[in-house]
């Protein structure tokens, strides 16, 4: 559980109140999303997170990227995969492929819980955003989490093997079809959840966290449409490579070399400031060049306090806008 502001040594003392948005998905947008939690007062801080890879299974609602950013930041995540709860047990599932059924999913006995509740009170016609703060409030976490939208909107991939349901792809195939693009269905007709609009009018600054800029941060900018406000991402691509998740392979796949620089320049419309690793100093330049304020610094976030490192980086780069 982040720690309450006034007794958090991690806080920048050059820094008394920024407020921010964090758009996040996955375990590196989660990450930095805990790292910003550290630092800023709870009421500074709003998380809009990417709803697209929801998806249902075993007659459950389930949302993969609001789930690790919630766990990562009531203190409950798995330390080793960044997803899932920690000390999880695997007795449901495990019976469920002994009675032969679907198995590629890995459910833990804790996040069942989640998902069954989650779906009970979404069958009464209770929201998911309206759903997502009251576990928040269960799990202790004081900051803002919010559903990009509370209309279902599905991420699908175009594969040579055909479309694919990005979990299908993600996890069931293991990234293994080649990447040809994606397409986000309902995208069109989805509104942001309540709070998302009000919290990108009163933030000072928006960042976008180190998650996968094709499925987990264009499905969130496809709903939110336009941001008035300066925009920071931090590359979730480290000399050519991303840390977690098939970033870098969707890069390549779709024809583009995966470095921190193409990521730039995926975001460059809407990007004021972008922070880039240590590793890809090299390419700071030629970021500049698009007319981005660049910060180069370390950006792997193995232990906690790389997480409040890094976001106390990004609020002095944000600071300097």
């Amino acid at each position: 559980m982040a720690a309450k502001f006034s007794d958090n040594p991690n806080r920048p003392p050059s820094i008394i109140h920024r407020r921010l948005v964090a758009l996040a998905g996955g375990v590196g947008g989660a990450k930095l999303a805990h790292g910003l939690a550290q630092v800023l007062p709870p009421e500074d801080l709003t998380v809009i997170v990417n709803t697209g890879d929801d998806f249902e299974h075993l007659g459950l609602y389930i949302c993969p990227d609001l789930d690790t950013v919630c766990y990562t930041l009531a203190g409950l995540a798995n330390p080793e995969t960044g997803w899932g709860r920690a000390g999880e047990t695997w007795n449901a599932i495990a019976n469920i492929e002994r009675l032969g059924g679907p198995a590629w999913f890995r459910l833990g006995d804790q996040d069942l819980a989640t998902h069954l509740e989650r779906t009970r009170r979404l069958k009464e016609g209770q929201t998911l955003s309206q759903i997502t703060g009251d576990f928040c409030k269960a799990w202790g976490i004081s900051q803002k989490v919010l559903p990009m939208s509370d209309s279902p909107v599905r991420t699908m991939v175009d594969t040579d093997e055909g479309e694919l349901a990005f979990q299908e792809y993600f996890v069931h195939r293991r990234c293994e079809p080649k990447v040809k693009g994606f397409r986000f269905d309902g995208v069109e007709a989805a509104e942001p959840a309540p709070g998302v609009r009000e919290a990108l009018e009163s933030a000072e600054a928006v960042v976008i966290c180190p998650s996968n800029p094709w499925v987990s941060i264009d499905p969130i900018l496809k709903v939110v449409k336009t941001i008035d406000k300066p925009v920071v991402a931090v590359s979730p691509i480290i000399a050519g490579q991303t840390v977690k998740g098939p970033a870098a392979k969707m890069y390549a796949e779709l024809g583009i070399e995966p470095s921190a620089l193409a990521v730039a320049r995926h975001y460059h419309t809407v990007l004021t400031g972008f922070v880039l690793d240590n590793a890809d100093s090299a390419i700071e330049s030629e970021i500049k060049n698009l007319g981005i304020r660049t910060l180069v610094t370390d950006t792997l976030m193995n232990r906690e306090q790389d997480r409040v490192q890094l976001a106390n980086e990004v609020l002095r780069l944000i600071g300097s806008l």
